[in-house]
Parts: C-alpha cells; sequence; structure tokens
C-alpha cells in the first residue's frame, strides 16, 4: 500500500460565502512511515470561459484571448519537512474566504459557456401587468391569419429571490381558436466574450405546463414557478460575460398556432 491523501471539508453541504472561514482536515494514510518535504494547500477560485459545441467557429475566435478569472488565491504551509509515522494522520486546516483586489466572490455555477468556481444583493419588487393580443406580439409575418384573442395576467414580480417561485396569474379573456396548452418556460441566456466579439447562447432549463386543453375564458390560471437550483444562479454581469434568466409565457392554439410573451427576469441571493 502506498501513501494516500484526501481533503476533508467540515460543512457538509459545502456552501460557502464571502467573508467566512473554509476549514477541514488534510488526511494522510500510509503502513510505513514518510519522509516528506513539507505540505502546503493552494486555494483557487477562477471563472472559465467554455467553449460550446452550437458556437463552434463564432467562440472559438476569440476563446483564446479570454483568459481565466481568477478571483481567489491563497497558499498556507501546513507541515514543515520531516516525516509522517505509519497509520493516519489529521492535519487541520483554515482559509479565510477574501477576495483578491476588488474582485466579487460569484456563486459557483456550470452553465453552457460559463463555469464560476468559488452574491447577496438588494431586491426590490417590480411586479408587471401584462396584456397578449395579436396588435401586442412582435415578429409576427402574417398578422392577418392570427385568431383573435385577448389575454390579461401578471406577474408579482420580476425580481425573483432564486430560493422563492415565481408567482402571478393569467387570464384568457377570450379567444377564437380552442386553447391547447398554456406553458410557463424558463431561459438561461449567456453571453460572453472580449474586444474580439460576443457568442450569446439561450438555453431552455425548465417548461412547466400550467394549464392543459381549452382554458374557460374568464378564469384566473395561478402562475407558479420553482427556480431549478442546479441550473439557475443569482443574474450576474461582468466586463467578460453575463448569466440572465428570462421567462416566456407560451400559448398553444388550434390548430397550431405558438404564441410566446417574453419576460427577463433578475434572480438574487438575500
Amino acid at each position: 500500500m502506498g501513501t494516500a491523501l484526501d481533503i476533508k471539508i467540515k460543512r457538509a453541504n459545502k456552501v460557502y460565502h464571502a467573508g467566512e472561514v473554509l476549514s477541514g482536515v488534510v488526511v494522510i494514510s500510509s503502513k510505513d512511515s514518510v519522509q516528506h518535504q513539507g505540505v502546503s494547500l493552494t486555494m483557487e477560485g477562477t471563472v472559465n470561459l467554455q467553449l460550446s459545441a452550437k458556437s463552434v467557429g463564432v467562440f472559438e475566435a476569440f476563446y483564446n484571448s479570454v483568459k481565466p478569472i481568477q478571483i481567489l488565491n491563497s497558499t498556507i504551509e501546513m507541515v514543515k519537512p520531516g516525516k509522517f509515522p505509519s497509520g493516519k494522520t489529521e492535519i487541520p486546516f483554515e482559509f479565510p474566504l477574501h477576495v483578491k483586489g476588488n474582485k466579487v466572490l460569484y456563486e459557483t455555477y456550470h452553465g453552457v459557456f460559463v463555469n464560476i468556481q468559488p452574491q447577496k444583493g438588494k431586491l426590490t419588487p417590480s411586479p408587471v401587468d401584462f396584456t397578449i393580443t395579436p396588435e401586442t406580439l412582435q415578429n409576427v409575418k402574417e398578422r392577418a391569419l392570427l385568431p383573435k384573442f385577448l389575454i390579461r395576467g401578471h406577474l408579482n414580480s420580476t425580481n425573483c429571490v432564486i430560493t422563492q417561485p415565481l408567482t402571478g396569474e393569467l387570464v384568457v379573456e377570450s379567444s377564437e381558436a380552442a386553447i391547447r396548452s398554456v406553458e410557463l418556460q424558463l431561459v438561461r441566456v449567456e453571453t460572453c466574450g472580449c474586444a474580439e466579439g460576443y457568442a450569446r447562447d439561450a438555453t431552455e432549463i425548465q417548461n412547466i405546463q400550467i394549464a392543459d386543453g381549452d382554458v374557460c375564458r374568464g378564469l384566473s390560471v395561478p402562475i407558479y414557478m420553482v427556480f431549478p437550483r442546479l441550473f439557475t444562479c443569482p443574474t450576474l454581469e461582468t466586463t467578460n460575460f453575463k448569466v440572465e434568466f428570462e421567462v416566456n409565457i407560451v400559448v398553444l392554439l388550434h390548430p397550431d398556432h405558438l404564441i410566446t410573451e417574453n419576460f427577463p427576469l433578475k434572480l438574487c441571493r438575500t
């Protein structure tokens, strides 16, 4: 048996915030005593940009010019040169989570373009009322062919606490065509780049059906969406990248009409 090394973090969920202390132990196991030249431990936090298969040829042009953004870097000497005895040796450590210079300790996040390896914010509610008719739709080629409809509703806030649901209501006041379905589509938008150019990638990360079939006219349909923990993070905007979120209200009409209303969201962790 050789020498085995393991790092154990004291906090089980491994979630830390800026200003806290990261603590744990380095465990060294060996059948025999081991001579060593010292033990040091380094903690790094970086933001990395990565290629998406959907943007090959677009993103490659400036990928190499955008270097990883280092937000944390700290090294401590744990043990001076000497010898470890046989068996198990545990060496405790503590790292204060202080960022470099004026950098921000972004929340850990993995997306299509952006990976963040180790933001609280203030939230101001921003309710939105909406009305959807053929006349309010954008990017419509043959508006005259659309059936007449009137849909009203509201979102209680487009500034959202990431741990709380997006809520509101929707009312179909009238529609000449029968309704097949009403859905909520959550979209993540990642933008990154530099002086050479930018790449933007929109990804659907959640789709929830809130009504099935021909909705009763005048009936209030609740809007309720929980943000998926593994696919969302607080809204970020930096020099080289942005991570934003949008929600689409999607209404499917017979025979084959698709109506979409888009609302930008700002997610925050309070």
